[in-house]
């Protein structure tokens, strides 16, 4: 047997470690562990409520306004205000801008490079050399396309900011609607930009995908799990959020069920935590830290939607809505998040549409001195949602559940491995001094990796990949 270890994956926000296996060929085990402690819900107690919407935005600067979103929604909730309809039309545009840059960053800078010769330069030196396929012709396209995808993402944040004041971190979104109703000049200039977004998806992010998909074909049979996925609702459709355009969904065995709240529990059992339950609810349960657990591999704990590990992200989502259900693996993953950034891109394009100039943006609202409420969300990666307890006007209790919480999830009581840990088994390893195929079962999550670059250093009995940050 051959022990691989991949130490970083991630940089800043999310650093992680993946362990495998390795026996004739073969994953036979894998161990997702996050070895950072970041505690944001510690340092949310006491705190105005309103700040949730702000403070949470730092659990991941690349997806800043999902949290944004999910705190705005629970503390709505909690207060029962809803916004003005320019309020969910802001609130939708900002949000969905953002999907966008973390698509096209993923696709381009983060996956790619697992299938892509490039310069002799880095992030693509020091590189895998082993199972490049695409040919001299298609390679160079798509290298191209790889360099025009920065200033596309750069584009995608400068719609942030437009309607959002900054990227990332926006402050265009908040319990009770949006900011700054944005005139006439703002709208153009953001329509303007979308459409040479939305030009570059269809025409070469979208295509790319395809060529990818047909030289890689056999990664339709890596990554693969049971069709078991979560998926919270994003986007309403308008201010008193009865229906969203990405609908809420529990998928058991590939058949689309109703969601249940009061279905989500945290297994602690493998993490980091101290508590005298093995399941926590996270609506009244703590964080504790406890780093010296006995048997605990991970800071990330094992959330379970009826006691079953489930992954989240643009299949779960197309899953539930039908536009994909071809299977479950790597590359579906990647297929599946591509189509969904077409989707997105045209959507945004009807939303500006639904401004109208001169209504309220936002609706204020009185901070109760005690409430309680949920904020779920569709994430980039996956189902995201808070959970908030006010008391005396100051936060109580506050507790998030990520996407990379259930993608990545370490085992629990059971020993039921997270979603990613039991895509990684039994993928074929051809060269276990190279391990592509590790890498592009990880990366297919999108597991919180967008501020990294990855390289190699070679040599070590026991291989190690190193995020060297630029």
């Amino acid at each position: 047997m051959k022990k691989i270890v991949i130490n970083p994956v991630t940089r800043a926000n999310s650093p992680f470690v993946v362990e495998v296996t390795v026996s004739n060929g073969r994953v036979v085990g894998a161990r997702c562990k996050c070895e950072i402690f970041r505690g944001f819900e510690i340092i949310l107690r006491g705190r105005d409520p309103r700040d949730a919407s702000y403070l949470t935005e730092r659990v991941c600067g690349i997806c800043s306004s999902a949290h944004g979103t999910a705190a705005a929604y629970a503390l709505e909730d909690a207060t029962g205000i809803r916004p003005p309809r320019n309020g969910n039309v802001l609130r939708n545009l900002i949000f969905g801008a953002d999907l966008l840059q973390n698509h096209i960053r993923h696709f381009y800078l983060l996956g790619l490079p697992d299938y892509l010769r490039g310069p002799d330069l880095p992030p693509f030196v020091p590189c895998y050399k082993r199972d490049m396929r695409l040919s001299d012709r298609v390679n160079q396209e798509m290298l191209n396309n790889y360099y025009e995808a920065f200033e596309m993402a750069r584009l995608a944040h400068e719609l942030v900011a437009l309607l959002g004041a900054k990227a990332p971190f926006p402050h265009g979104i908040l319990a009770g609607g949006s900011t700054v109703a944005p005139s006439a000049d703002v709208v153009m200039e953001f329509k303007f930009k979308l459409q040479k977004i939305n030009n570059f998806i269809n025409n070469k992010m979208a295509p790319d995908a395809d060529r990818l998909a047909e030289a890689y074909a056999d990664c339709y049979e890596i990554g693969r799990r049971k069709a078991d996925m979560l998926v919270f609702g994003m986007f309403p459709k308008d201010e008193q959020d009865l229906e969203r355009y990405f609908p809420f969904g529990y998928v058991q065995d590939g058949k689309v069920q109703n969601v249940k709240i009061d279905a989500i529990k945290e297994d602690i059992s493998n993490s980091w935590y101290a508590g005298k339950k093995r399941l926590q609810d996270p609506a009244v349960d703590c964080t504790e830290p406890d780093r010296d657990k006995d048997g605990a591999y991970s800071w990330v704990k094992a959330p379970r939607y009826n006691g079953r590990a489930v992954e989240g992200g643009p299949l779960a989502r197309l899953w539930v809505t039908g536009d994909y259900r071809r299977g479950v693996s790597a590359m579906d993953r990647i297929m599946a998040r591509v189509k969904e950034t077409c989707i997105v891109g045209s959507l945004m394009d009807s939303w500006l549409e639904e401004l109208r100039p001169g209504e309220p943006v936002y609706n204020s609202f009185k901070l109760p001195d005690q409430a309680v409420g949920i904020g779920l969300t569709g994430a980039m990666r996956g189902p995201l949602g808070h959970w908030l307890r006010i008391e005396k006007g100051r936060i109580a209790h506050y507790q998030i559940i990520t996407p990379t919480s259930w993608n990545m999830s370490p085992r629990d009581a059971q020993g039921q491995p997270g979603p990613m840990e039991e895509a990684l088994l039994d993928t074929p390893v051809a060269d276990e001094s190279e391990p592509v195929e590790i890498s592009r079962v990880i990366r297919s999550f999108d597991p919180c990796a967008s501020c990294s670059t990855h390289v190699i250093v070679p040599g070590r009995p026991v291989k190690e990949f190193i995020v060297s940050t630029i």
